[in-house]
């Protein structure tokens, strides 16, 4: 019989379940790092409201196979309401808000405050779902979230920030940190992740509806690889990054594994190096291993033995 680690509000990780967690974290980090050099290749072509309707028909079409060859579990009724509000924060509001954001902000200033999102997890995950505050998760996530405002100040531009595109990241910030903790309710009470996934996708797409005028005109204009792009967002960042974080999410509270897409920031800048030829800063270089050690750290057991 194998031995299991409890998790607070979710499943309890076997040690043969251990290596298939931590698998399913790095496929969500590398896949959500190169969302970012996919939206910059879709985002001249197409306007945030296009980008995310296309992204989304694509990216539940794909959950819509996962989820059938999952097998599909209904949740209960009384859960049906907040998977709604749940997909239409996650896949629809923030989608919009982070599009429209890197359209007025660089991408240093839009990462440093969307990145507020997991320190807010930690603190309201320990509040309201009573995952406490181990002292891994409080020490670990300000350094990486240190890590990526050594980033963010070296990949800003010299123009000041633009009012607009700050809130709008910031409620990017809020939707991932409050649809993070609807997402680990949901996941506690007994939703299946893979169904709770694809209906969430299905209520985003289904609110972005109303910019398929301009997707339609979108389409006739970009260029092929632009589409591409976007169909590369639904497919890999969207269905197959969104399944692995719900995996995750279930094994582990929701203040760890949020404070692991602190990686994302250190990945993207290798990323933007070797596809785009961006060479990073040496400050840069230096946030990145900030990022890394501080998941490091949250990742960490303290504790006295029995």
């Amino acid at each position: 019989m194998s031995k299991t680690a409890p998790v607070s509000g979710g499943l309890p990780v076997t040690k043969t379940q251990g290596p298939l967690v931590l698998i399913a974290a790095l496929v969500t980090v590398v896949l959500w790092a190169s969302a970012f050099i996919g939206i910059r290749g879709a985002g001249p072509h197409y306007d945030p409201g296009a980008l995310a309707l296309l992204r989304m028909a694509v990216g539940s079409v794909a959950l819509a196979i996962i989820a059938l060859r999952h097998g599909i579990r209904l949740p209960a009724k009384r859960h049906w309401w907040l998977i709604v509000v749940w997909g239409v924060g996650w896949f629809c509001v923030y989608n919009l808000a982070l599009n429209a954001a890197e359209r007025t902000l660089d991408a240093g200033t839009a990462a440093m405050v969307v990145n507020l999102a997991p320190l807010m997890v930690v603190i309201f995950s320990g509040l309201f779902l009573r995952e406490g505050f181990p002292k891994p998760l409080v020490i670990g996530a300000p350094i990486a979230f240190l890590g990526v405002v050594l980033i963010g100040m070296n990949s800003s531009t010299s123009a000041g920030p633009d009012i607009t595109g700050l809130l709008l990241a910031l409620l990017a910030a809020v939707m991932y940190a409050g649809c993070t903790l609807v997402q680990k309710h949901l996941l506690s009470a007994g939703t299946d992740a893979t169904t709770l996934t694809w209906f969430g996708a299905l209520a985003g797409t289904v609110a972005l509806l109303p910019w398929t005028g301009s997707l339609i005109g979108a389409l006739q204009t970009a260029p092929p690889d632009a589409t591409l792009w976007v169909v590369y967002l639904g497919i890999f960042p969207t269905a197959i990054a969104f399944t692995t974080w719900a995996y995750v999410l279930q094994r582990s509270t929701a203040g760890q594994t949020s404070a692991t897409t602190y990686v994302v920031p250190a990945v993207a800048i290798l990323m933007s190096w070797a596809i785009l030829g961006e060479v990073p800063t040496p400050l840069m270089f230096l946030g990145g291993a900030l990022c890394l050690l501080g998941v490091l750290v949250t990742r960490l057991r303290w504790g006295r033995r029995a």
